[in-house]
């Protein structure tokens, strides 16, 4: 693989630059940089500015509103973008249910949804897993059943990120009879959030803040229409909806900014007996993780090339999923090192950009142990890392 950027990659790469010199708003990329949350109106802000500039959807096809961007054009476009701060695409409508509607959806129903998701009117949330069906996702229970020209959805989502913001959630439902296999009874369906019958609950997570919520349908009416493709055949949209949120789960680029603002924060932190940077343990746990990263970024590299040629990210997705999350987490630990004992006060109000107090230790010492704690579900959503090892063992190695 040739890693050297041609004359025309160098030339984009400064393009780039001098995009988000002068479109990303200061106020949002200091937030990103700082760790701060991020409001939903910061990110709208934010994909409005890149749909004008004809960047908001870096993997559609062309004819939809894509960029047809080489992978390298991509890899340039996520580092740049996570060293200056830009937020993360909220990947539900533009990065997960897009593609499943451009790829199986009829022409109406792309002419409905895919100018909306590419604009960001409209927000999107994923209706999957359920209070007793997570990595078993094929034995989910919420129900949809046949009325007229309708379908009447009963049942529960849970872990659903975001979805206290989310104005259509795209759901995987049974509509299959009590003798049909699991896997060929789940259809996919587009609800709207406004549509009687829906109550959405939060859930409060470790670090404090309302991420994830459950989503109640009690007698929801949705027409036929909302639903994508054939009936029974969801689970097959799904998987390919699934590699798409794997392989964005890997967050390469970002992990990449983390370490080396790791390496400045370890250079001034005290030991009591020297700087932590030169501390033989730290050092060797360091170092395990940049060589991990480096290896990752490569294969983010090869999926990139797939998915160039308008292939669905492979089951390598599950390797980046695997390997993206691990890493990431690595770095958690790592900055708990840093932190040290700064990381064990909690003060929520400090990670608000309006707080004027004083912020408990180092720069990112106190938000340490919550970002530890929030991401120890990456390596369980989007298909727990030990689904994703079935996955390769059967798909890749063959077994």
């Amino acid at each position: 693989m040739n890693i050297d950027f041609s004359v025309e990659e160098k030339a984009f790469e400064a393009e780039v630059r001098q995009f988000l010199e002068e479109k990303l708003p200061q106020e949002i990329s200091c937030k990103v940089l700082a760790g701060t949350p991020t409001s939903k109106d910061d990110h709208v802000r934010w994909q409005k500015i890149l749909a004008e500039q004809g960047w908001a959807a870096v993997n559609w096809p062309v004819e939809y509103g894509g960029t047809g961007w080489t992978p390298t054009q991509k890899y340039i476009w996520a580092n740049e973008c996570a060293k200056a701060g830009a937020p993360d695409v909220v990947p539900f409508g533009m990065k997960m249910v897009a593609p499943v509607i451009y790829t199986y959806g009829n022409e109406e129903q792309k002419q409905r949804f895919l100018p909306d998701i590419l604009n960001s009117n409209v927000w999107w949330c994923q209706g999957y897993s359920e209070p007793n069906a997570g990595s078993d996702l094929a034995s989910l229970k919420t129900s949809a059943v046949r009325d007229g020209d309708h379908y009447v959805i009963n049942g529960t989502k849970t872990w659903t990120t975001l979805g206290h913001y989310a104005d259509w959630i795209f759901c995987l439902v049974r509509t299959g009879d009590a003798n049909t296999k699991n896997q060929e009874a789940i259809s996919f369906v587009l609800v709207d959030m406004d549509d009687p019958g829906i109550t959405v609950s939060p859930i409060i997570t470790l670090d404090g803040h309302r991420e994830v919520n459950e989503i109640h349908f009690d007698n929801v009416r949705v027409p036929i229409e909302n639903r994508i493709g054939e009936e029974g055949k969801g689970w097959t949209y799904a998987k390919v909806l699934l590699t798409h949120e794997r392989t964005g789960i890997a967050r390469v680029a970002h992990s990449k900014v983390r370490l080396e603002k790791l390496k400045k924060l370890a250079s001034e932190a005290s030991t009591g007996l020297g700087c932590l940077a030169e501390d033989p343990r730290f050092q060797a746990k360091l170092l395990d993780a940049e060589i991990e990263l480096q290896a990752l970024e490569f294969t983010e590299l090869r999926t990139l090339a797939a998915v160039s040629t308008g292939k669905a990210p492979g089951p390598e997705s599950s390797i980046l999923k695997i390997k993206g999350t691990e890493v990431a987490q690595a770095i958690d630990e790592l900055y708990m090192d840093v932190a040290g004992y700064y990381s064990l006060p909690f003060v929520k109000e400090q990670f608000l950009p309006e707080f004027e107090g004083d912020h408990i230790g180092p720069d990112t010492a106190a938000n340490s142990a919550p970002k530890y704690f929030n991401n120890r579900k990456a390596s369980i959503y989007g298909g727990s890392n030990e689904i994703q090892k079935n996955i390769i063992c059967k798909a890749v190695l063959g077994l």
